[in-house]
């Protein structure tokens, strides 16, 4: 599946990757289209073979802090209306333990004897140090990691980072004295800021192990990143080491939160990216990573390609799984049936990385198409390959109304990125009239031979 890589209806940010078995679950908090506001009060869980990487299936809500439809709270407190924000799933003993970050409340460990629960109610955290563990003891962004020696470590935070040891026999339970704050060092200033806002901590907080080190995967202040930094001990002291993917390079951004897994041999980073013009309504993304023998993670850019090698132009495309949107331009849903890219305006570019155009070379010229609504204005679409200046192989022009445009482009082999360029056909005082106004939108397109 090309990114995002779930049916684009559905709107999972947050999402913490969990290789059970012979699957790959994402466990993840639930946007909706257009709203105002972070999440709602329930938590989904998609899974696919590790073999299979275009075969999700859902397993629907899988907890709520509210009543649902068809289903009652599974918390009996926090009587006004909430949200969930960030899970995490853990196998110990062969069960499941759902950590929970409920918003203004106190987070609590579920238990399943399944990686798609559904999952019931454990209890809330138990501790007794002070509140001020995790931020009054919401535990935000709970990353648990059960390490090989049968220890349990949970690591929260929001704009300083907590850790600390959970009992494993009842995993819920804060072990005494085992809590360590600011476990990610940010340095202050004599200006009242921080030394590094790529390095500093903010949110979303993941650890892994591979071998014999420890990668604590994060939101940094330059909130848009997934930093990481290592440790040769769960409980640190870790050391920065750069970022591995940014969802605001040359894309509309926002917060960031994810985490590494391998999959059938290869390591991926789970991210996501903001639509409807919002920095909620958020998608859940994937690209892949390499962990290089001295045990750093090369930052990688952001594609279309999730789980594919490339993709196949001679398909129709989704205009929403731009991977480069610049100048304004947004996705945006219409309904559960249609996504397309908006506010497209002059001097607006959007790029798709990476298509396989194959290797022949018997016509000098192909077919392309696109379905556009336009908004009354004309514009010229400059067809561009692998980067926003470079070989351009048409031009299509859209002007009103809806509509299928069609032109004649060069004929092209091998693997290229497709930028698309919006101009408007016009020169001096007309050219002033049309800039900022909304052109047209872009739903789909295909390359014909």
């Amino acid at each position: 599946m090309p990114n995002p890589y779930l049916p684009l209806w559905e709107y999972i940010p947050d999402g913490e990757p969990r290789v059970f078995g012979n699957r790959v679950y994402i466990y993840g908090s639930h946007d909706r289209a257009g709203s105002d506001s972070f999440c709602d009060y329930v938590l989904k869980c998609w899974s696919a073979p590790v073999d299979d990487l275009n075969n999700w299936v859902c397993h629907g809500d899988i907890f709520r802090v509210a009543d649902t439809r068809d289903h009652p709270s599974d918390i009996d407190w926090n009587n006004e209306s909430t949200y969930l924000f960030a899970p995490d799933v853990v196998e110990k003993d062969g069960r499941y333990y759902l950590y929970a970050y409920i918003v203004n409340g106190k987070g609590c460990v579920a238990v399943s004897d399944k990686p798609e629960g559904p999952f019931k109610l454990l209890s809330k955290y138990k501790y007794t140090i002070s509140d001020e563990i995790c931020c009054n003891g919401w535990f935000i962004d709970p990353g648990v990691f059960v390490d090989n020696d049968g220890r349990t470590y949970i690591y929260c935070g929001f704009e300083r980072s907590f850790l600390a040891e959970i009992n494993s026999d009842n995993m819920y339970e804060i072990i005494d004295n085992t809590c360590i704050e600011h476990f990610i060092q940010c340095t202050p200033t004599e200006q009242g800021g921080f030394d590094s806002e790529d390095k500093c901590f903010f949110e979303a907080a993941s650890m892994r192990k591979i071998e014999n080190t420890y990668y604590m995967i994060y939101s940094p202040k330059k909130g848009s990143r997934l930093a990481y930094a290592t440790s040769n001990s769960p409980t640190g002291p870790f050391t920065y080491r750069g970022y591995i993917v940014d969802n605001g390079n040359e894309y509309p951004g926002g917060n960031d939160h994810g985490s590494i897994a391998c999959i059938n041999g290869q390591w991926y980073i789970f991210y996501h990216r903001m639509t409807n013009n919002t920095i909620m309504s958020r998608r859940a993304c994937v690209e892949k990573i390499e962990i290089l023998p001295d045990g750093t993670i090369p930052t990688v850019e952001m594609t279309s390609l999730g789980f594919e090698e490339a993709l196949n132009p001679y398909k129709i495309t989704p205009a929403d799984i731009a991977c480069v949107i610049k100048g304004g331009a947004f996705v945006t849903e219409h309904n559960t049936f249609e996504r397309c890219i908006t506010n497209i305006t002059d001097g607006c570019i959007i790029g798709y990385k990476y298509f396989d155009f194959g290797n022949d070379f018997s016509s000098k010229t192909m077919d392309f198409s696109a379905k556009v609504y336009g908004f009354g204005a004309d514009a010229d679409v400059h067809i561009l390959l692998d980067n926003e200046d470079g070989e351009e192989i048409g031009v299509f022009h859209v002007g009103m109304g809806e509509g299928i445009i069609s032109a004649a482009v060069k004929a092209v082999t091998g693997r290229h990125a497709v930028f698309f360029k919006v101009s408007v056909p016009y020169i001096g005082w007309t050219a002033d009239y049309f800039k900022g106004r909304q052109l047209f939108e872009l739903k789909e397109f295909v390359f014909m031979k």
